[in-house]
């Protein structure tokens, strides 16, 4: 579930970037941040260890800038899980950890 979503900085990214979810490990909520170079849809999904989705925290268009969301994990159970973020041809991955 995401709690609020907004923009962080006025200075536009040269790159695409996810960076690590913070704090790490978390319970139940985690900020995670991400950069956007150009106006592109933007999908982050949250995947258990198994590979099943198990969140669909971010799907949309944004415009270039630095975003900042808090993931609340409250329905989710402790263990590993991964944020993958796809914005045009750019795919990332960071490991998260819950812990209850």
């Amino acid at each position: 579930m995401i709690l609020d979503v907004q923009k962080k900085e006025e200075t536009i990214p040269k790159e695409f970037a996810l960076y690590q979810n913070y704090p790490n490990p978390f319970n139940p909520i985690t900020n995670i941040e991400f950069d956007v170079a150009e106006r592109t849809r933007v999908r982050i999904e949250v995947y258990d260890v198994l590979g099943r989705v198990v969140g669909v925290v971010v799907d949309g268009e944004f415009d270039a800038g630095r975003y900042v969301y808090r993931f609340d994990g409250v329905g989710l159970s402790s263990g590993v899980y991964y944020c993958v973020m796809r914005a045009g041809k750019f795919v990332d991955v960071k490991k998260m950890m819950l812990v209850k």
